[in-house]
């Protein structure tokens, strides 16, 4: 009984060391971090991820000031600086004007490499962002930026002394893989964001990403020179960093698994956000639908309006033809509109697609949209336009809850026939559903994941021990140039001495032959 009572005593002081140790383990948070971001590309397509990030780091507890061509106004410990400009605005544009200057992928590359530097300037020549830099970053603790194709971006964390985090709202990292890794994917497991497949399973399409691949790096590297040379810029004057961390929206319901740099945090899906109602005259077309309801809409970037008249025509025929009621998101009114559809300007694309009625998602294969298909399990027809959609097209088709279109040559006929295979054969809707599943099974949110890693960089001063040591190698030396080189001077080398002693011992059994001969004569 006494050494019971002992070990009473001893209880309240044992339990304080353990619940000490086991607090050693956990983290202590960053409160109230100050966080300059900064969104480059006018597209909402862009703007969703990178404020999906946001939203995440001030619900907890976090400041941020972001420079962004499109706002959603300001809030508690959120500042919104607008940039928006011409150069910066990609949406509501041409379908013929957006398919010339982004449909062929290698004069986009040329056309990007000039737009991100277009992009740089018109950041660091805002007003607000001469008071940023002039006050040398004493207001701030980190920097999140969305890179294109130049490192022009990094200045600003070179120039204010923070770590930097970059995000990237498509599945992969494409050319700039290497710059901010230190690694390159391979490109025979691994599709070029340009590329029309989700992924290489031919010859010739190795082949093809291997090619484009080549090109961009270079064509890059030229015009990124070149503009250095022709039109030099203050931000030139500064060597560029490496980024401490990568937020990239990928999953592997979307981009197949492949290797993960330390340093890259794959968030897809961030900015999907918890769906709110309806309105009700939405909700009553779709929940008196009894066949289910087809949303089709191409997005923010292209209006539907500036689509051919024998396409438009093609697609209402066609519609009017199956029994669910549709909803098209469409910018104007619509002579001869069939009984079954319903156009609006605007729809609420996240909650219409969690409907349980909604049988079908017609897309043009953004990356927000198809990540919205595949949380709520829908199945897609896709008609990818340009930039990375055809390669998220092929990703779905890939994984059996797609079909992918051509939108130059879509016909009503073969339209109406992949609309009614997609709704009328249940493997695509199982497979959607299964693509759910995985989507969802996570053991982290996006949400946590972009909180905890940007404390963790900011508890350890940038860390850099999350950067690999490729990144400092010349490419000579990553792609082991050198070694190659010093294997095959090697083994000529040995072919070369072994020739000459081979040819010095023929002429010495030639002579020798000779002289014997002649001693016999």
């Amino acid at each position: 009984m006494i050494v019971l009572k002992s070990n009473k005593m001893y209880l309240p002081f044992f339990s304080i060391l353990i619940y000490t140790f086991a607090c050693s383990w956990i983290p202590a948070p960053i409160e109230g971090a100050r966080i300059l971001a900064v969104e480059t590309i006018g597209g909402r397509s862009h703007w969703n991820i990178m404020s999906g990030i946001l939203r995440a780091l001030v619900d907890n507890g976090h400041n941020v000031t972001v420079f962004t061509p499109l706002t959603d106004g300001n809030r508690e410990n959120y500042t919104e600086v607008s940039t928006s400009t011409d150069a910066m605005q990609i949406i509501g544009q041409d379908l013929d004007d957006m398919i010339d200057q982004y449909g062929d992928p290698f004069k986009m590359i040329g056309m990007v490499s000039v737009l991100s530097r277009t992009l740089c300037d018109v950041i660091y020549e805002n007003s607000k962002m001469k008071e940023v830099l002039a006050n040398k970053g004493s207001d701030f603790d980190i920097v999140i930026i969305e890179p294109a194709f130049s490192e022009c971006v990094s200045y600003l964390a070179v120039k204010l002394n923070l770590p930097l985090i970059y995000t990237i709202p498509i599945p992969t990292l494409g050319v700039m893989e290497r710059i901010f890794t230190g690694h390159v994917s391979n490109p025979t497991v691994v599709s070029f964001n340009l590329a029309s497949f989700g992924f290489p399973k031919t010859f010739v399409q190795r082949t093809v990403n291997v090619a484009l691949w080549t090109y961009a790096t270079i064509v890059r590297q030229i015009y990124e020179l070149t503009l250095k040379y022709k039109e030099p810029k203050e931000y030139d004057l500064y060597a560029p960093i490496p980024p401490s961390l990568v937020f990239v929206n990928r999953h592997f319901t979307m981009e197949p698994a492949s290797p993960v740099q330390s340093n890259v945090v794959e968030i897809g899906g961030i900015h999907l956000k918890a769906a709110k109602k309806l309105p009700k005259d939405l909700l009553e077309f779709i929940e008196q639908s009894p066949n289910g309801v087809v949303y089709f809409t191409f997005g923010s970037t292209v209006i539907m309006v500036s689509f051919p008249d024998i396409t438009k025509k093609a697609f209402m025929d066609a519609l009017a033809q199956i029994p669910q009621r549709v909803l098209w998101k469409y910018e104007d009114d619509i002579e001869n509109l069939p009984k079954n559809v319903m156009i609006k300007k605007w729809l609420p694309q996240r909650e219409i697609l969690l409907h349980p009625n909604v049988k079908l998602f017609i897309s043009h294969g953004g990356i927000s949209g198809l990540y919205e298909a595949i949380d709520a399990g829908v199945p897609v027809l896709g008609f990818p336009l340009f930039g990375d959609q055809p390669k998220n097209v092929d990703s779905l088709v890939n994984a059996g809850m797609a079909i992918s279109m051509n939108i130059l040559s879509v016909k009503k006929d073969e339209f109406l026939k992949n609309v009614l295979e997609l709704l009328n054969n249940k493997k695509y809707m199982k497979n959607a559903k299964t693509a759910q599943k995985i989507f969802r099974d996570r053991p982290m949110s996006p949400a946590s994941l972009v909180v905890y890693w940007t404390e963790y960089v900011l508890r350890h001063k940038g860390a850099p021990h999350l950067t690999s040591h490729a990144i400092n190698l010349p490419w000579y030396q990553y792609y082991l140039l050198d070694l190659i080189t010093l294997i095959l001077v090697f083994i000529f080398v040995v072919f070369f001495v072994s020739y000459r002693i081979f040819k010095s011992v023929s002429k010495y059994f030639s002579i020798f032959s000779r002289n014997i001969k002649s001693k016999s004569e």
